[in-house]
């Protein structure tokens, strides 16, 4: 993969991503569980392939690829100590009134609306699974910095989550034989 170019396929953005999550520490399996454990809460009936199809399905999207990339980035340049003055220790702190960080999950979790801002702050206040890891491990002298990523990972699994609601309605309103089935695009 040509890595000199700034436009990318769907399936390259996802592999990408996949990849960089994966060097962080991150695999889909570990969002995927944090997404099944947030949707399962509304609805017994959905399946752990579900959330991990819609873990898939949102990090081949270009807004969630621009957000990922540059995230783990900030955070990969924090650890070398790449930035200058009191931002490097702002960052490498996780400082709790920093607030950018929750701003780049906020952003991606909002590309499906309220609900993905509302599962976003559960997930982002209660740290689920690899969000706490991930939290955590930067904290206490470890070498890795994770203030961007553990956002951007919880908002993930919230977008997933709530990706799998709305195809849930989806599906059950289209059981009224009134509703006239419209072609897909994405």
């Amino acid at each position: 993969m040509n890595r000199d170019k700034n436009l990318f396929s769907r399936d390259e953005m996802l592999e990408m991503n996949i990849e960089t999550l994966k060097k962080r520490g991150v695999t889909l399996d570990d969002i995927a569980k944090i997404a099944f454990r947030q949707q399962s809460k509304w609805n017994k009936n959905i399946s752990y392939q579900e959330c991990f199809d819609s873990v898939e399905k949102i990090l081949s999207l270009r807004d969630v690829f621009h957000i990922l990339q540059l995230g783990a980035e900030i955070d990969r340049l924090t650890e070398v100590k790449a930035f200058e003055g009191p931002i490097q220790e702002i960052l490498s702190s996780d400082l709790g009134m920093f607030g950018i960080d929750e701003l780049f999950g906020l952003e991606l979790a909002g590309m499906y609306g309220t609900i993905g801002k509302t599962n976003f702050g559960d997930i982002d206040v209660n740290k689920p699974g690899i969000v706490n890891e991930l939290n955590e491990y930067g904290k206490g002298g470890q070498p890795a910095c994770h203030t961007f990523l553990d956002d951007i990972v919880g908002a993930i699994a919230a977008a997933a989550s709530t990706r799998v609601a709305q195809i849930e309605n989806e599906l059950e309103a289209k059981k009224d034989p009134t509703i006239i089935d419209q072609p897909k695009l994405f």
